[in-house]
């Protein structure tokens, strides 16, 4: 680069204007702001601890650790009720999660922000990411207050006859303003994940960048556990949000069952599920809006590398990254950690209360999955603390050889928290799951954890096949880009459809053993499909009980992505980038892995939380509800609806992306046709207006999905639940809503796959020709296979991500409105009871 170049960097943007930059530089940014962000709270607590000495410093680390432990034990003393030391127990640990990302955090601040090069990268990165985030979450704000009003009014009008069962002595004003504030507070706890994850990620980004000028596994230390920091804060909000609602009802509702407790929390999950549907949306059409523009004009047109300082939607892009990737995926996964827990609640619950188990091993089926998660916290931090290069290696590409692949390093810790995770899990079946009656039935369901855990580690090793480029099926697209884009993105529909099939079997086997091996507990004796449930709600479990590592490991690529952004716009020596490009790729590799995953966990909570609404209806109605009869056309008609719906959703949603970016393309054009001097550094381009462009689009775009998602079933089974009472069919609605679940979940579940392979394997045949396969970067292959992945993005990281969101969304909706489809006031009419058990 010459020097003439290099007198274009540092620089701020706004609005076309520019200013040189340096260290006591200050200037409007994108929002209005100054460059300078205002330090936070946290950013003060984190700073007066990193102030103190070091000795000061481990003294008030053991004190606070020993102090938790302390208070941990004398619980055990001195509280007489398993439910409430369990639940006091959980809290105390989700506080002392949070307390460890708040040590990390600090152990990342310590570390400094690099040249003022690379500071006049991220601030902006940072501002936009922060900017847009309040402007996307003050409309998720107002959307989740009307929709509270709306649960209100919703119970509060319904059939004051229908009372939930043994909870019917709760008004129906209690109910509704009980399940409107739990929707609150899940909402709330979701928009927290969400928030943790964009914020590490803006303020590590940068910090890796710096280190990688030093030292290898420095850099990726901070890269991995900038990803921790937000993934322990997301299952301790899971965790302790839950049990604080639990504490609250179990100390002022005490003459409700212990075991129904869990069906008054429901609005919970539909809250969680509401947030992370909307930052899912939203975040994805802003990063592969940015994303598609800039590699479309700039790879393809202008024939620029990724994330050159040249191309006018870099910024954008690499904002993308962080309200996308980070805020989207801890949001997904809190989602899909509160629906698990609430729906196997219920399950572990029904389960009890049939097998009419005493108090303290009822609680204990109820509660087991706060313990699951509570040990996931615990064992994930060990495996967080030991991700590391190992001694001996070097610590950068030198004639000394090259570092250590930081893949494996993952999967090796992975391996080992998995292995602690399998001994705690049985332990955990042993202390919460052990009743004198049925001394073995702990075992079955330690059996049922672990087909989890297996299912979980193949459905990573699946998607891998599929998505990485060491693999012959990512080879096939891009051998196929030789003849062109045509045949690039035929041979990628190919590879994403045949890659539902192997997730597909692995799920049913894993749901069929799970069933099998808790029916074998003979709990309520055989032929019983109770104990069944349960079992897949335990599997449920062990799928997700390393979830704080694995999103650790899914974070890990949107900070590598950012990091290696920040070395190229700042022009950084080769050997700095070569080492951000290392952790680059595989972050590539972790998050299409990681993807996987959360279809798979997806995939059984939906299960379970089908398996709840069945309970839940059961409660309500006082009839059993266990079989759903497609050979009744409305039923059918649910069914064939709730199908169609995944199909419209991930059309608004590609289409979402496709306006965005068509307006960053002709944007990007116009700046180069306008300002040629941009492509030899003579003139600066305006980064701002890509970037009020994606956010604009965002915003509007992700409303009519968003809303299509909450609103088909509500609108299903409110017009069924009226035929039905014109048709004397009184369960007609929660037989149709029924339906209209199994088949979007279904149908959600294959397209996911779809979309995430499809996707992750056009995206990495493009970087397989970009390592100098096939004719290399600039090729008309790879021109090709840049097509493809631009077809890819908005599958894999927008439409991909928000439809198994969808499919949960769906799931917790039906169940807070059960009380809209169905009635009691007829429950005792034989043929109601006829249609509910057909």
């Amino acid at each position: 680069m010459s020097s003439e170049q290099r007198e274009l960097l540092p620089y701020h943007t706004h609005a076309g204007h520019y200013s040189a930059g340096g260290p006591h530089t200050s200037t409007v940014g994108f929002y209005g702001k100054s460059e300078k962000a205002k330090e936070t709270d946290i950013e003060r607590i984190v700073s007066a601890y990193n102030a103190l000495d070091l000795p000061a410093r481990s003294t008030l680390t053991i004190t606070v650790t020993g102090g938790f432990f302390g208070v941990l034990f004398l619980l055990w003393l001195i509280c007489s009720d398993f439910a409430i030391f369990v639940v006091l127990a959980a809290i105390l640990i989700a506080i002392g999660a949070i307390l460890f990302s708040l040590w990390l955090l600090s152990w990342l601040s310590a570390f400094d922000e690099g040249t003022v090069a690379m500071r006049e990268v991220s601030e902006p990165i940072r501002e936009g990411a922060e900017g847009f985030f309040a402007v996307q979450y003050g409309t998720i704000v107002k959307i989740s207050f009307v929709f509270t009003f709306v649960i209100i009014l919703i119970y509060m009008a319904k059939d004051s006859n229908a009372g939930p069962g043994e909870i019917q002595y709760l008004s129906t004003y209690g109910i509704a303003f009980l399940t409107g504030f739990t929707f609150i507070v899940g909402a709330l706890c979701s928009a927290l994940a969400g928030y943790s994850g964009m914020w590490v990620s803006v303020r590590a980004n940068i910090r890796v960048a710096s280190a990688a000028r030093r030292c290898y596994n420095e850099a990726l230390q901070l890269c991995f556990r900038g990803g921790a920091i937000s993934s322990v804060v997301n299952v301790a909000l899971a965790v302790g949000g839950i049990s604080t609602i639990i504490l609250f009802l179990r100390i002022f509702l005490p003459a409700i069952p212990f075991v129904r407790l869990p069906l008054l929390i429901v609005g919970y999950g539909f809250g969680a599920s509401l947030v992370a549907m909307f930052a899912q949306l939203g975040g994805g059409i802003y990063t592969k809006g940015a994303d598609v523009g800039a590699d479309l004009v700039g790879k393809v047109e202008a024939g620029i590398p990724e994330d050159d300082p040249r191309n006018p939607a870099v910024i954008a892009d690499l904002v993308g990254d962080n309200v996308g990737d980070c805020a989207g995926q801890c949001a997904d996964l809190f989602e899909s950690i509160a629906a698990e827990i609430i729906s196997a609640m219920i399950l572990g619950g029904a389960l009890a209360d049939e097998a009419k188990l005493p108090d303290a091993a009822a609680a204990g089926f109820v509660l087991f999955p706060l313990g699951v998660h509570c040990m996931d916290l615990v064992t994930s931090s060990i495996g967080i603390l030991l991700v590391r290069t190992k001694k001996g290696l070097p610590d950068a590409d030198s004639a000394a050889g090259a570092p250590e692949d930081p893949l494996k390093i993952m999967i090796r810790v992975y391996m080992v928290t998995c292995i602690m995770s399998i001994v705690g899990f049985a332990g955990l079946c042993r202390y919460f799951l052990y009743f004198e009656d049925q001394p073995r039935a702990w075992l079955h369901f330690s059996g049922c954890g672990a087909v989890g855990m297996v299912c979980a580690f193949l459905f990573v090793i699946i998607t891998q096949y599929y998505t990485d480029y060491e693999y012959p099926q990512v080879k096939r697209i891009a051998e196929a880009s030789l003849t062109g884009p045509a045949t690039n993105i035929i041979a990628g529909i190919s590879v994403g459809m045949e890659s539902t099939a192997l997730p597909v079997i692995c799920i049913s086997v894993a749901v069929i053993i799970s069933y099998y091996l808790g029916v074998g507990t003979e709990i309520l004796g055989t032929g019983k499909t109770m104990a069944g449930l349960f079992g897949t709600a335990v599997a449920t479990m062990g799928m997700l009980c390393t979830a704080v590592f694995v999103l650790s490991m899914s974070s890990f690529g949107p900070i590598a992505d950012n990091a290696g952004g920040i070395v190229e716009m700042s022009q950084q020596d080769e050997q700095v980038r070569a080492i951000t490009d290392r952790l680059d790729a595989v972050g590539n590799v972790t998050k299409a892995n990681t993807k996987g995953f959360s279809v798979g966990s997806a995939s059984l909570a939906c299960f379970l939380l089908f398996s709840a609404f069945l309970d839940e209806v059961t409660v309500y109605t006082g009839k059993t509800f266990e079989v759903v009869d497609l050979a009744q056309p409305e039923v059918f008609i649910g069914g064939l609806i709730g199908a169609m719906m995944v199909f419209l959703f991930s059309s608004w949603a590609m289409e979402s992306v496709g306006r965005a970016a068509q307006e960053v393309v002709k944007e990007v054009r116009r700046q180069f046709s306008e300002c040629p001097g941009i492509m030899d550094f003579a003139e600066k381009p305006d980064y701002h207006t890509c970037v009020a462009i994606v956010s604009r689009a965002a915003l509007r775009e992700m409303v009519k999905p968003g809303l299509l998602s909450v609103l088909s079933p509500l609108a299903v089974g409110f017009v069924f639940r009226l035929l039905g009472s014109y048709w004397n069919k009184p369960f007609l609605g929660a037989q149709v809503i029924a339906s209209f679940l199994m088949f979007s979940t279904s149908t959600g579940i294959l397209m996911a796959l779809f979309l995430n392979n499809a996707g992750g394997a056009w995206d990495n045949a493009k970087k397989y020709v970009e390592t100098g396969a096939l004719g290399g970067k600039g090729s008309d292959t790879h021109k090709a296979a840049v097509v493809g992945d631009t077809v890819g993005d908005p599958s894999k990281d927008t439409a991909g991500p928000s439809v198994h969101v969808l499919i949960k969304l769906v799931a917790t909706v039906t169940m807070v409105l059960t009380p809209v489809f169905v009635s009691s006031a007829t429950a005792g009419d034989a043929a109601a009871a006829t249609a509910i058990t057909r």
